[in-house]
């Protein structure tokens, strides 16, 4: 009965849900209580907010941190059910100390830390505002952020380091250049600190300007140099940004390749290859990729997501790692089915023209897919019958 109950409130914040309308059910609630804890706190902030706003921004904080707590025990719950093949401690280890369990945990625990102490003042108006950072969860660029940054720490923390040398050498180089003439304003080293942020970063506030002219010449140097060292951390994560994305990109083809029958037992040049000529494309729920009586331009290899094949006398239902349309390319005939996506479904397309040239490349592998195509031709399976020319490999039975 657990492990019932748990599946059924995995279906509502799981990464794999089965239940389209009940998981965007808790993507608006959720959404509602980040919402809600952001004008909670700009509520509070106001400082002609009549004790009536008052009372609705706290009781507002409030529901959105009972909310975020509720979802916090959930998905702790249903961890395993996340990590399947893990047991149940490990699930949970890796879900609170993964990237998205972090800022789950730093949106409620301050809250509650907050209310327990009775602190009133300042820390509750940021305790609202860390809600933003949920915001993660919907925009997986934010993921990929914190993967950067772990990529890149050590080049990251060498650049800090020099720039922090930098900074603590102008500070000491100007306070000895203007104490003499301004010692009101550099009158010590940390003090000449804030002088050498505002013009490493080239913002230059005008409060603290060096008058004498070895202060100036000093001054524009740093200036240059204050451009050239901010440039560095910025090309890091520029390419750090562009090599993960590139990673991130093969690695799904490899594997969506990889893990297709049709290729199993191919060696990694040959998978290689295969990969660099596959396209990804994305559809939204209910778009017809193909339709029948199309011409056949492309085979696909389901990434995520799902489509429906539409057969007779039922219709065929196709997920992950699952593909269609090879039938009619190597018939070179047109489409006899409409292939639908039944959600918003990622798909690697193999084009004509790179399917002709992959069958030429690879013998052995355009022997399988004309042994493969003949046995759906000529089976007595009603599944494969020759009318149903677009039925997939790896589907019910091919």
């Amino acid at each position: 009965m657990t492990g019932n109950a748990r599946t059924a409130a995995f279906r509502l914040v799981g990464d794999r849900v089965a239940h389209r309308g009940l998981r965007l059910l808790a993507d608006a609630v959720l959404l509602a209580s980040i919402l809600g804890s952001v004008a909670s706190s700009f509520i509070k902030s106001l400082p002609d907010a009549t004790p009536a706003q008052i009372d609705l921004a706290q009781a507002l904080g409030l529901l959105a941190l009972l909310i975020f707590t509720v979802e916090y025990a959930v998905r702790l719950w249903t961890a395993p059910e996340q990590a399947s093949g893990s047991s149940a401690m490990s699930a949970r280890f890796d879900y609170v100390t993964s990237f998205l369990g972090v800022i789950d945990l730093v949106v409620i625990l301050p809250g509650w830390v907050a209310m327990i102490l009775s602190v009133n003042v300042g820390l509750i108006e940021l305790v609202d505002l860390l809600a933003l950072l949920k915001l993660a969860r919907f925009a997986p660029a934010l993921g990929l952020v914190g993967t950067v940054l772990r990529n890149e720490a050590r080049a990251l923390v060498g650049a800090l380091m020099a720039m922090a040398v930098l900074l603590v050498l102008a500070a000491g180089v100007m306070y000895i250049l203007e104490r003499g003439a301004q010692p009101q304003l550099f009158d010590s080293i940390p003090h000449t600190l804030w002088w050498a942020i505002v013009t490493m970063a080239s913002v230059g506030y005008g409060d603290m300007v060096p008058v004498t002219a070895a202060g100036r010449i000093f001054g524009g140097v740093i200036m240059l140099l204050g451009i050239a060292i901010f440039a560095v951390p910025t090309g890091i994560l520029a390419t750090g940004f562009a090599q993960e994305i590139r990673r991130r990109d093969f690695t799904v083809s490899w594997q969506a390749v990889a893990s297709v029958p049709l290729f199993a037992g191919l060696d990694a040049p040959r998978i290689a290859s295969i990969t660099r000529l596959l396209k990804p494309q994305s559809v939204p729920r209910d778009y017809a990729i193909v339709r029948r009586g199309d011409p056949a331009d492309a085979m696909f290899f389901i990434l995520k997501g799902g489509v429906e094949v539409e057969l007779t006398p039922r219709p065929v239902k196709l997920g992950p790692g699952q593909f269609f349309g090879e039938i009619a390319l190597v018939k070179d005939i047109q489409r006899m089915a409409t292939v639908t996506a039944v959600q918003d479904t990622q798909l690697l397309a193999l084009e004509v023209s790179d399917f002709r040239r992959l069958m030429g490349q690879m013998p052995d592998l355009k022997a399988r897919i004309e042994a493969i195509v003949e046995e759906r031709l000529h089976t007595h399976d009603p599944t494969a019958r020759p009318h149903r020319l677009d039925e997939p490999k790896g589907g019910p039975r091919t």
